[in-house]
């Protein structure tokens, strides 16, 4: 698996593939900055800190665009100044590739935001 998971973009997924298996979810998460995987390794999870909910609220409208723009939607919680980002694939019931490439791709998008302070 090409651990540079920003580079990619995600494809669409209707099912008729597995999930990832425990080892690949694994091997994905080395890819990646602070997230987990929860559930039985089928899901990833990321807690995030901001100033305030105004911060907050900025990250979740681009992290809105940016979901739309690759056709993968995460779920997540507000609570004023975090946000808690959980990620997988409907469709497989578990973890695939577009998980871990929304999730670099979310990092991304955070530390772009993070640098224009």
């Amino acid at each position: 698996m090409d651990l540079d998971f920003a580079k990619r973009k995600c494809v669409p997924c209707e099912g008729g593939i597995p999930a990832l298996a425990p080892d690949a979810v694994d091997a994905g998460l080395r890819g990646l900055d602070g997230w987990d995987a929860q559930q039985g390794k089928t899901r990833l999870h990321k807690h995030l800190r901001f100033d305030d909910f105004v911060a907050a609220m900025k990250f979740v409208n681009a992290m809105a665009d940016l979901a739309e723009a690759e056709g993968h939607h995460p779920d997540f919680c507000v609570q004023y100044s975090t946000v808690d980002v959980t990620l997988w694939t409907h469709a497989v019931g578990g973890l695939s590739e577009n998980d871990f490439i929304l999730a670099a791709k979310l990092d991304r998008l955070r530390e772009a935001a993070a640098a224009r302070r």
